[in-house]
C-alpha cells in the first residue's frame, strides 16, 4: 500500500485530546517540506476530551481544489482501538487500502469487531502497532499520536521518515526539551521498524 494516487487521502480516528490533529499536522508539514500540496483539518463533534474525533489529511503532487471531508480514504489511522466498537472505521476502505491501528489485539479480533459495527467483512490490510505501549516504554507517557506516525510512514511511504523527524523536532524541541524530543523520535523510529 504505497502512496500512488493524484490525491492521497487519510482519515485519523481518535478521541479528543489524543493528538490526531497534531499527528496530521506533522505529516502535512513534512509533505510540504518535500514539495507536496497538503490539506489537513479536524472534524469535531462536541469538543470535549475523550469524545470521538476525525481528522482529515490530503497529500498531492498537484494543487488540491476540493475542500469537503474525506469520504473515500486510502488509509485510515486509528489512535484508540476502543473506537472500533462504535465507529465504522473501514467505511469505503477497499481491499487495496489500509487500516493502521494502535492496538495490542490480534488481526482476527480487529476484523471481528469491524464486522460487528460495519456489518461487512473488511478485506484490506490491517497494520497493528502497540503505539501506546511503545510510547510508555520509550517516552514514559502513553502518547500514541506521534509514535503511530512511524507505522503510517512504513505502510504508505507517503512522506519520508527523515522529513517527519525533522518537522517533529522543529515543532516540539523548544516545547518539550531536547531529551524528551529525542525520546519521541526514538519511539517513532521503533514503530517504523515494527513488522
Amino acid at each position: 500500500m504505497k502512496y500512488h494516487k493524484d490525491i492521497f487521502e487519510i482519515i485519523f480516528f481518535a478521541r479528543g485530546g489524543q493528538g490526531a490533529k497534531t499527528a496530521a499536522e506533522i505529516i502535512a508539514q513534512a509533505a510540504t517540506g518535500e514539495g507536496k500540496f497538503v490539506q489537513a483539518f479536524p472534524n469535531f463533534g462536541p469538543e470535549r476530551s475523550g469524545a470521538p474525533t476525525k481528522t482529515y489529511l490530503r497529500l498531492s503532487d498537484s494543487p488540491i481544489r476540493t475542500h469537503e471531508p474525506v469520504i473515500d480514504p486510502d488509509v485510515v489511522v486509528v489512535l484508540d482501538d476502543t473506537l472500533i466498537d462504535s465507529q465504522d472505521v473501514t467505511f469505503n476502505l477497499d481491499k487495496k487500502e489500509a487500516l493502521v491501528i494502535n492496538t495490542t489485539m490480534s488481526e482476527h479480533e480487529i476484523r471481528e469487531k469491524i464486522v460487528n459495527i460495519s456489518k461487512a467483512a473488511y478485506e484490506g490490510q490491517i497494520y497493528a502497532v502497540d503505539a501506546s505501549g511503545i510510547s510508555l516504554e520509550v517516552v514514559g507517557q502513553p502518547r500514541p499520536n506521534t509514535v503511530i506516525l512511524g507505522k503510517f510512514i512504513q505502510v504508505t511511504e507517503a512522506v519520508k521518515l527523515e522529513s517527519v523527524i525533522l518537522e517533529f523536532r522543529k515543532i516540539f524541541e523548544a516545547k518539550i526539551g531536547k531529551e524528551n524530543c529525542e525520546k519521541n523520535v526514538l519511539a517513532i523510529e521503533k514503530a517504523y521498524d515494527t513488522i
